[in-house]
């Protein structure tokens, strides 16, 4: 009878730091509240101006207030609000999940904010209204974006507790 040989156990964690701590405890909360935002701006702003004299207001060749570009802008920032909620309950199970795919989702999130920011700010200049309107608080929330994208997307990808953490 051959005496059995035991061959050692390998340990398959990840070497170095891993887990949702850190500095990622920023991101879920700042994910965590995005959702809430979207979702307060769709059911307070978004979704009540497409079904009232808003929308008649704001779209009636008729109205004083009417430009060709408020019911696009409208759809627009409605479309991707709804979109981005949906994208940011997505990305929060990708977290919980540990989800190999989870970093390129932030760096998504945090580009896309950015890129639709600009977009809806420009288009908001070429209405009169709205230009009057503008009090700095988007060329404020654009930067503030453009820090954040400074900051979250190289660590997204350099990070070691994200390379760790994110497997699945």
């Amino acid at each position: 009878m051959e005496p059995h040989i035991q061959e050692p156990k390998t340990d398959y964690r990840p070497l170095g730091v891993s887990g949702l701590g850190g500095w990622l405890i920023l991101v879920q909360i700042g994910l965590f509240l995005t959702v809430i935002l979207l979702a307060v701006q769709l059911i307070q702003f978004s979704l009540p101006t497409m079904t009232t004299e808003t929308w008649e207001l704001l779209t009636s060749e008729q109205s004083d207030y009417y430009h060709p570009l408020w019911g696009p802008v409208i759809i627009f920032e409605t479309v991707y609000n709804a979109l981005f909620l949906v994208f940011g309950i997505y990305t929060i199970i990708a977290f919980y999940s540990k989800k190999s795919i989870f970093p390129r989702l932030m760096i998504m999130f945090y580009s896309v904010s950015l890129a639709v920011g600009i977009i809806d700010y420009l288009l908001l200049l070429q209405i009169p209204m709205a230009r009057e309107l503008e009090d700095g608080s988007s060329i404020r929330d654009i930067a503030k974006s453009v820090i954040t994208c400074a900051i979250w997307i190289p660590y997204f990808i350099k990070s070691e507790r994200v390379h760790n953490t994110f497997v699945r």
